[in-house]
Formats: structure tokens, sequence, C-alpha cells
């Protein structure tokens, strides 16, 4: 089998990415720079495919990525990802030992008030732990990909109309298509703190956003699910905004994805 990183980029120097992400795989780089261009060279034995393209938006830098990726195994990663020696090995030895497995999932190291997730054991991914986990820990079989006709929303992440969620619309996509997935407690690289591309704080807008993902997550579920999340959360996230209004902005968010 091989690998191929697939680095989703803003602005950056490309020809060093490489070394900064201490990539060990093949890579392709989508860098959101505001001009059109390309660059192939080699690092460390493996190539490294970058495209800069004036297109803004991480769902549709992650599908370009993907419409270029030629390996057995992606792995979705960020700018701000630096991978430990011998990441690329531990993930393929991962997919070999689970030939079952469409899709695993990864650890990575992040800072306390970042961190969504952490794998303590491996598990089956299901619909119902589904919703926590970024992007940059998966890797996927590329064809199964492809067959089921999978791609990253337009509508969610930094760049786009509404803020964060097309990890989690993503995963879902795969599950519903009937992808094997595997959270594994395995770390494979560090994130680098930076500041968020789509995070202002608890805003109306977050609430609002927030809304319109439950629309496309839940279902007939999303107002209970709402309720869940707010209550779950009131203490860090309603501390400016009430969790009356709150909710009522989240709704609002609903009645928007509907039209």
């Amino acid at each position: 089998m091989t690998l191929e990183t697939l680095v989703s980029a803003v602005k950056e120097d490309v020809a060093a990415l490489a070394k900064k992400m201490n990539l060990q795989s093949d890579a392709v780089i989508i860098n959101q720079c505001g001009e059109n261009s390309y660059l192939e060279y080699e690092h460390e034995g493996n190539t490294i495919r970058a495209y800069s393209f004036a297109e803004k938006g991480v769902g549709l830098s992650r599908n370009n990525a993907l419409l270029r990726a030629k390996a057995d195994i992606v792995l979705f990663s960020d700018e701000d990802i630096v991978y430990h020696e011998g990441y690329a090995e531990k993930i393929l030895n991962a997919f070999e030992q689970h030939p079952e497995a469409d899709m695993l999932l990864f650890n990575m190291d992040v800072e306390a008030d970042r961190a969504t997730y952490h794998i303590e054991k491996e598990q089956r991914v299901r619909f119902y732990n589904s919703g926590r986990y970024p992007t940059y820990s998966f890797a996927i079989r590329r064809e199964k990909l492809h067959k089921a006709n999978i791609t990253f929303s337009l509508l969610f992440g930094g760049g786009a109309k509404y803020s964060n969620g097309e990890d989690s619309l993503f995963l879902l996509e795969c599950l519903k298509k009937g992808f094997k997935v595997y959270a594994l407690p395995i770390e494979i690289g560090k994130e680098v703190p930076r500041p968020s591309t789509w995070f202002n704080g608890y805003t109306e807008k977050f609430f609002f956003d927030r809304g319109v993902l439950y629309y496309y997550l839940y279902g007939k579920l999303r107002h209970l699910m709402a309720i869940r999340f707010l209550l779950a959360h009131k203490g860090v996230m309603c501390q400016e905004i009430p969790v009356k209004k709150a909710f009522e902005l989240m709704c609002a968010g609903m009645k928007d994805a509907v039209l």
C-alpha cells in the first residue's frame, strides 16, 4: 500500500512546508493564496505536489487535493501539523492489521483548550459517537472514497459561509455509505497552536451556524440535540448569550438550512 498526505494550507511557502511539517510520504498541498501556480519537488525521497489556487474554503481545498491524489491511502492534514517520525509507517501498518477497515482515525497531540477528542482504546466508530473527530485524524482508502462519491461540504469550515462542521458531515456521510471506521490510540503528530480561522467567540453567528450544522447532522432530532448541546456546555458558551437566546439562534439556523 501507498500513502499520500493531503494538506490544506493558507498563504504558505509551499517549498518549505514539507520540511516544516516533517512530511514522510508523498503529498498533495493545496495552498489558498490568491494566485494560481504549481510546484513539484522531492523531500526525503517523497514527491510533493503543491497547487496554489485563488479560491478559498477548506472544503474546496480538501476536494481539490482528493481529485489529485494517487495513493491507496489518503491522510488529511492542515498546515499547522508537525508529524512524528514514522507516522506514515504506523498508518500503513494499521491498515494492514485492519484489512476490513475503510477508514481509520488517529490521535494528535493538541493543546487542552482545543482538544475535542482523545482515543484511549481501539473502538468502532458509529453514528452516535462520530461527532467529535477533526479532519486531521482521518485516513481513508482512496478508491473506496471515490466509489462512494463522497466529498467535503462547501458550506462549512474556514472560508465558507458557515463555521466549522465539514469534518463531522464528512464522517457522517462515510458512515451512511457503510464505511467500517475504527478509532485507534496511535498518535501520529502534534498540532502547533495558531489563531483559529473560524472561531471568534460564542457569538450570535456561532450559534446560528451551529443550528445549520445540526439540521444536516441530526435531521428530526436536531432540536433535541441542540438542547443537549447547550445544556452540556452552557457554563462556557452561554456567559454572554443566555441559553434561551442561543437556542433561538440555533433554531433560526435550522430554518435557514431548509430554505
